[in-house]
C-alpha cells in the first residue's frame, strides 16, 4: 500500500530525528532489577500450586515453609488454608526452588478450575473473605514476554512484536508508579492488558524483548499511558473522548490507513432489547422499554460520542462506551457504529476494534511489513515522545491530568 506524501514525510522525520537518540540506548545491553505485580484473580474459590520440585511457602509471619508440590489452598471462616492447614496470617508467598511454577484458579463456585497457566517468579495469596485474591510477582521483562503473545500474534512481523514489547513495558512500568497504595500493579486482562505467563512465549517473542530490553515510550521524561487496541479503522481516538481524566498530549489523534487487513475493520452486531435495557439499568441508568437509540454527537474522529435512548420513561443521554459497556465490549467492538434496526434485537453496523487511543495494533502491523522500525512506529501513534532506557535514564513520575 503507497503511503501518502504527508504521512511519509512524517515518518522520515520521526525516524531520523530518534536515530542518534536510539544508538546508545539500543546498544548497551542493561539488565533491569524492575519487577511487577499482576493481579491474575481476584475472587478465587481455590489455588492450586503446581511445580517441579519442592516449594517454599512464606507466612505473613515470617515463618517459612519447605513443601512438596502439589498444594491446594482456600479461604475458609477462621483464615487461609494449604492442603486443609490453617495458615496464620492472611497472607503467604509461595516461591518454586526452580523458578517456575504452574496455577490453577477455582472459579467462581468452586467446583471448575481455569486453565493451567505457567508463571516465572512467585505468587503471593492472600485471603479476601471467602476468596482469594492472587498476585503473581515477576521481573518486568519476563512479564512484557507474557503480554506479547497474549496481545497480537507472535508470528506478525519481528518490528510489531518490538513495539508491542515497548509498549506494554512502558503501560506497566507507567502503573507501577502509580499504584504504591494498591497491592498489585496492573490486572492480567483487557482492564489493562492481556497476560497469561510463559504461555505462547516462543523464540519470536524473547527476542522482540530482548532487544527492546528497558526501552520505553516518555512524555517529559516520564513513562507515558501507552494505551493500544486493536483496529482503529480510520483516525485514533483523542484520550479525553474515551477517558475525561486522560487528556494527554501524545494521546491525540492521527490518521490510521494502514489497519484495512485487520479482521475487526467492518463488523455488524446484534443484541437482545430486553438484555440491553437490563444492563443499562445495572449500570445506574433508568431506562424503561426502549423505543429508539439515536447517536447525537460525534468525536473528531467519527465515533460515537453521545446518543439519546427514547423508552417508555423518558429520553437517556449517555456516551457511546457506556452503551458499549452495556452491550459488553466484545459484542460492540467499537464505538464507530450506526443503528441498523431495533426489534426484539437491536442491529448496529460498525467498524473498528477497541478504544482507538494510542497505538493502532493492525496498523502497526501493516507499518512494519512496509519496513518502518518500530520507534518510528511507536513515535508516530504517541505523538511528541522520546524512547528512552529505563535502565539508564532517570525517570519522572506520570503527571495525572485534572479531569
Amino acid at each position: 500500500m503507497a503511503l501518502s506524501p504527508l504521512t511519509r514525510h512524517l515518518f522520515l522525520g520521526v525516524a531520523a530525528a530518534v536515530s542518534l537518540a536510539l544508538l546508545s540506548l539500543i546498544c548497551i545491553p542493561v539488565a533491569m532489577a524492575e519487577s511487577i505485580r499482576v493481579l491474575l484473580a481476584q475472587e478465587a474459590q481455590f489455588l492450586d500450586v503446581r511445580a517441579e520440585g519442592a516449594l517454599t511457602l512464606v507466612t505473613e509471619t515470617g515463618e517459612t515453609k519447605t513443601l512438596h508440590a502439589p498444594i491446594h489452598l482456600t479461604a475458609r471462616a477462621d483464615g487461609l488454608h494449604v492442603d486443609g492447614r490453617r495458615i496464620l496470617g492472611g497472607h503467604v508467598l509461595i516461591r518454586s526452588l526452580r523458578n517456575n511454577l504452574t496455577l490453577v484458579v477455582g472459579k467462581e463456585g468452586g467446583a471448575s478450575a481455569g486453565t493451567p497457566l505457567p508463571i516465572s517468579g512467585n505468587v503471593r495469596v492472600s485471603r479476601k473473605g471467602h476468596a482469594l485474591a492472587v498476585v503473581n510477582q515477576v521481573d518486568l521483562e519476563e512479564y512484557v514476554k507474557g503480554v506479547v503473545p497474549s496481545e497480537v500474534s507472535s508470528a506478525w512481523h519481528p518490528e510489531m512484536l518490538k513495539v508491542q514489547a515497548v509498549a506494554a513495558r512502558t503501560y506497566a512500568l507507567y502503573n507501577k508508579m502509580l499504584s504504591a497504595a494498591r497491592d498489585y500493579d496492573v490486572v492480567a486482562t483487557i482492564q489493562d492488558q492481556v497476560y497469561r505467563g510463559r504461555t505462547g512465549v516462543d523464540r519470536r517473542v524473547e527476542d522482540a524483548v530482548e532487544s527492546t530490553r528497558g526501552i520505553v515510550v516518555t512524555h517529559q521524561q516520564a513513562p507515558i499511558y501507552a494505551a493500544f487496541s486493536s483496529t482503529a479503522a480510520g483516525p485514533t481516538e483523542d484520550a479525553v473522548n474515551v477517558w475525561a481524566n486522560k487528556d494527554l498530549p501524545y494521546l491525540k489523534g492521527v490518521e490510521c490507513p494502514f489497519d484495512l487487513e485487520s479482521p475487526y475493520y467492518q463488523w455488524k452486531a446484534s443484541v437482545k432489547i430486553e438484555q440491553l435495557e437490563h444492563n443499562l439499568r445495572h449500570q445506574g441508568f433508568s431506562v424503561g422499554t426502549i423505543a429508539t437509540i439515536t447517536p447525537i454527537a460525534y468525536s473528531r474522529a467519527g465515533r460515537v460520542a453521545r446518543l439519546r435512548i427514547l423508552h417508555s420513561g423518558g429520553e437517556t443521554i449517555l456516551r457511546g462506551e457506556d452503551l458499549r459497556k452495556a452491550a459488553g465490549y466484545t459484542v460492540i467492538p467499537s464505538t464507530q457504529f450506526e443503528v441498523e434496526s431495533i426489534g426484539a434485537d437491536v442491529v448496529f453496523a460498525g467498524y473498528g476494534a477497541g478504544h482507538a487511543v494510542g497505538l493502532c495494533q493492525w496498523g502497526a502491523k501493516e507499518l512494519a511489513e512496509l519496513g518502518y522500525s518500530y520507534n518510528s512506529i511507536l513515535q508516530y501513534y504517541y505523538p511528541g515522545t522520546e524512547l528512552h532506557n529505563a535502565a539508564l535514564s532517570q525517570l519522572m513520575m506520570p503527571v495525572i491530568p485534572t479531569p
